[in-house]
């Protein structure tokens, strides 16, 4: 099996690479990036498989190799080793065993595209997570005159039913490229029907329109199926019939164009915009408005000839033209939208309805798309300006702007701007009355008069295009530059079809983040801090310093993903390099250095030890939120790091129930640390340890500890070792104190009343002091989690960690099961920031954005403009004007800015006139 977009598909198990069991031996970073690095550079090709890989541990092996020259930092460090290949950061929370990838994922942002060779070596080099299936996707083409190759990381969602039980219904994906024969071969298998069976498939779209799919080396791009699409297979009777009846097509002498037809059939009264009739209720019904026939408007008396590419809704009664919707085809809104607006724009579309274009169709231009574009636009507009339809199912249409603009071929979300420019574009040039262009020369001002430079510019401008766009939509920019050195001034007229404005720029931006305080008690917080939108990560600190109290310098801030922390910032940092959808979490560590050591800010992962069903299989699982702690670079020991770390989780380190003890081997007795008596196993070194036997798990709960005083280890159960103790009953209580104010001395005294005494005069001391087991064990692992550099043992000896160590904490199943609280290590507090309304989003006129446009700016280091006087690029200043506006002006909201880590999307309010 193989992930998929929107599920999984039975199938055989892809071929993943090389054994995983025996992997290759690791070349050296140069020669990884030599090899992989000319692998990206592949070509895409039709039918070939890529494979998608998570960039964040593209990122770490990036890092790790030292792909990129401008980060050479520490290059082959152990703590960057990026482990097993791990695409687990792709695939949805809602359901990760059947690893179904995230909706809306970005190349390059979320994922990589590696060809099938890049993904072998990386996988005998480092493996991959066990129990992940790799992500295989096919490179489809698009278009038919402009070819364009991409990989289809979306498969498309079909929903699949037989005729006979339309009830049943099951989803399956399948490959733009794939056929309608292969699509009717899966559900014949899927509906159990013998292959020998004659049958048919007919796609369901708009509720209750049915169109016969009946070519079979149709792709499904081809057929215009979208996602969620009905497909229904039919079955013919045993007597010869089908249960769906098929209408006689009325013959007609007279096409006003050759379209090719399919068989449609509505379940209601919809009609289908075929040269068939319809089926209303199962009865055959001559259809008038077929491809062979014409219908006369009011309007102008102009003609509309009906194509089988179009569905549409009649309505029952006669309807207000162009008062018409447009189907949502699967992610078309872009397309409907802009395909609105130049319905409703009155030149142009009394323009097609006169049948004025007919005459203007350029052909031979090559820059137009040989008039397919006007044609198709043409139909669809008398379509919608009929009177007699309620909507519009405008596939032929998407079908046509595919072949050009292969970028609009599928049914993924698209800018609306893009395809309108497209649009108008294709339009002009098909258009375009201008049938061979003259060679023009641009002549600057050199002092004219601005009205003798702009006609001159005007009249070039339609020597070259002329058509119906350039009559509504053109207009004129004056551009004017000056030389920062010589003063020398530019003057020069542009043409313009539309008008890009930017939207004044926010200069604050709200993030949202965790702050997790040293606090052991303290459940993070999720705070929301008003920051300087290009501020750095520091200011971060200082805002988040000012709510919660927490010094900005004791702050560590990090992008925690997957368990994991992805990445440590700096406070230098730009707060661009964060998106809002980045999990942060602020984390409150010790500044203050003891007297003979530093501290350093240690990060903790969480990991389940898991029995090895495999030689592949890594033995660990990361879990729950990772931790920064503060502990010492010097003089660390096992002991104290196992209590420093016991006391930041003690919150969610939960007593199991009695009967969760029976049922397990894991369960244990405890032991107490209350520092008061010498012990070679002591927490603290030279201090005592003080061992309890705890007959009744059930009672631990009902034990207090203050954190700063006590720890505690556990010791496998000893049935024989327990007869020997004072059995506790169960209705017994620990000694406890509910505000943790109770000495040392008072729980030393409860507790020997219920057991022997302490271990140190016990003659058990050395039995129950050498069984003693901790509730984790540490490791030293890579940043991302998944390979251990080697583990640490409790012998006594000082731990040397490093500043860019990480160290994993790791449980065995039995013992997370009993011992660790899943609900409450998740648990978080709400500040106030967050409860209260945030501020209403500001409204600019457009009035504004124009103002904002023709404000002089200069230019940027990297694109000057060359001074033909000083005879040099100079960072002149430049300022646009508008010259002349056209009949219809189209105004393009800039809502987007973008940089090398996110796109940004701006939510500001404009009001604009609409009278």
């Amino acid at each position: 099996e193989m992930a998929e977009g929107g599920g999984t598909e039975p199938g055989p198990e892809p071929d993943p690479g090389p054994d995983q069991s025996q992997h290759s031996v690791i070349p050296d970073g140069e020669t990884q990036k030599a090899e992989i690095g000319n692998l990206l550079k592949t070509q895409l090709k039709k039918g070939e498989e890529w494979y998608l890989i998570d960039s964040r541990w593209f990122k770490q092996w990036k890092k790790y190799v030292g792909y990129d020259s401008w980060d050479p930092y520490s290059i082959g460090e152990h703590n960057l080793f990026p482990g097993p290949v791990d695409n687990s950061g792709l695939f949805s929370a809602l359901d990760p065993e059947s690893q179904t990838l995230k909706e809306h994922l970005i190349d390059e942002l979320d994922y990589v595209l590696v060809p099938t060779e890049a993904w072998r070596k990386l996988v005998s080099w480092y493996g991959c997570v066990d129990g992940q299936r790799p992500i295989i996707r096919k490179v489809v083409e698009h278009g038919m005159f402009v070819k364009h190759c991409k990989v289809e990381v979306y498969l498309l969602e079909l929903k699949l039913c037989e005729n006979s039980d339309l009830d049943n219904v099951v989803t399956r994906h399948f490959s733009k490229a794939d056929t309608i024969d292969t699509i009717e071969k899966e559900m014949k298998r899927l509906f159990n029907i013998p292959a020998e069976k004659e049958t048919r498939l007919w796609n369901r779209y708009m509720a209750n329109m049915y169109e016969q799919l009946s070519k079979p080396d149709n792709t499904v791009q081809d057929a215009g199926l979208c996602h969620g699409q009905v497909l229904i297979i039919e079955q013919k009777n045993e007597d010869g019939v089908w249960p769906r009846q098929t209408p006689q097509i009325k013959s007609s002498s007279s096409t006003s164009r050759d379209f090719s037809t399919s068989t449609k059939l509505s379940a209601s009264s919809s009609t289908s915009v075929s040269a068939s009739s319809t089926i209303t209720n199962g009865e055959s019904n001559s259809s008038p408005y077929g491809l062979n026939n014409s219908s006369s408007l009011s309007r102008g008396g102009y003609s509309s000839s009906y194509s089988s590419s179009y569905g549409y809704r009649e309505s029952h009664t006669q309807t207000q033209p162009g008062l018409c919707g447009l189907s949502n085809l699967g992610n078309t809104c872009f397309m409907n939208s802009a395909l609105q607006c130049l319905s409703n724009t009155p030149p142009l579309t009394e323009y097609f309805l006169e049948d004025e274009y007919e005459a203007e169709i350029n052909r031979e231009n090559p820059l137009g798309m040989k008039g397919e574009i006007a044609e198709a636009y043409a139909e669809l507009v008398k379509q919608m300006w009929s009177g007699r339809n309620s909507y519009v199912a405008p596939r032929m249409f998407k079908t046509q702007v595919g072949r050009f603009a292969p970028q609009f071929s599928g049914y993924q979300q698209q800018d609306s701007q893009e395809l309108l420019a497209f649009l108008l574009d294709g339009l002009h040039e098909d258009l375009n009355r201008v049938k061979k262009k003259p060679y023009l020369e641009l002549k600057d001002a050199n002092g004219r008069l601005d009205l003798v430079v702009a006609k001159e510019a005007w009249e070039n401008h339609r020597l070259r295009n002329d058509s119906i766009i350039v009559d509504i939509f053109h207009g004129l920019f004056k551009s004017t530059l000056v030389c920062p050195e010589c003063a020398k001034i530019s003057v020069t007229f542009d043409p313009f079809c539309y008008l890009t404005l930017p939207l004044p720029m926010k200069k604050d931006r709200t993030m949202e983040v965790f702050l997790v305080q040293a606090d052991p008690k303290s459940r993070p917080t999720q705070c929301r801090v008003v920051v300087p939108k290009m501020g750095a990560v520091s200011d971060l600190c200082i805002a988040l310093s000012k709510i919660s109290g927490v010094p900005a310098e004791n702050m560590v801030v990090t992008d925690v993903y997957n368990h994991r922390f992805h990445k440590v910032y700096q406070m230098d940092e730009g707060l661009n390099h964060i998106m809002d959808r980045d999990d942060i979490f602020v984390y409150e560590v010790n500044s203050s250095p003891e007297e003979d050591s530093e501290h350093i800010s240690l990060p903790i992962y969480f990991r389940e030890r898991r029995v090895r069903h495999t030689s592949t299989s890594s033995g660990t699982m990361l879990f729950g939120q990772p931790l920064m702690v503060s502990v010492p670079e010097q003089n660390l020991t096992v002991d104290k790091l196992y209590n420093v770390v016991l006391e930041r989780i003690l919150r969610y380190v939960k007593w199991p129930l009695k009967e969760e003890c029976e049922n397990s081997r894991a369960c244990c007795s405890h032991v107490l640390d209350n520092g008061t008596c010498n012990g070679p196993n002591g927490i603290y070194g030279g201090k005592s340890t003080i061992c309890y036997k705890i007959r009744s798990c059930q009672n631990f709960k009902n034990f207090s500890v203050s954190p700063r005083s006590y720890n505690f280890v556990f010791m496998p159960g000893d049935d024989e070792e327990m007869d020997h103790q004072n059995e506790i009953k169960p209705d017994q209580e620990l000694g406890s104190e509910p505000d943790n104010s109770q000495s040392e001395d008072s729980v030393e005294e409860d507790c020997e009343e219920l057991e022997n005494g302490p271990c140190s005069n016990s003659p058990k001391k050395t039995k129950a002091a050498s069984c003693q087991k901790k509730l984790f064990s540490f490791s030293v692992v890579n940043a991302y989690g998944t390979s251990e550099i080697n583990s640490i043992t409790p012998d006594g000896k000082f731990i040397k960690l490093g500043s860019h160590s990480t160290v994993a904490i790791d449980w065995d199943s039995e013992t997370k099961k009993l011992y660790y609280d899943d609900q409450e290590s998740e648990a978080f507090e709400k500040h106030e920031s967050m409860l209260q309304p945030q501020k209403k989003r500001s409204m600019v006129a457009l009035r504004e954005c124009i103002e904002l446009f023709t404000t002089m700016e200069t230019l940027g280091e990297h694109d000057p403009w060359y001074c033909p006087t000083c005879k040099k690029h100079q960072q002149a200043t430049k300022k646009f004007d508008l010259w002349s506006l056209p009949k219809i002006l189209v105004v393009h909201l800039k809502r987007f800015s973008y940089n090398k880590y996110w796109r940004d999307k701006l939510d500001t309010v404009v009001e604009f006139p609409i009278r």
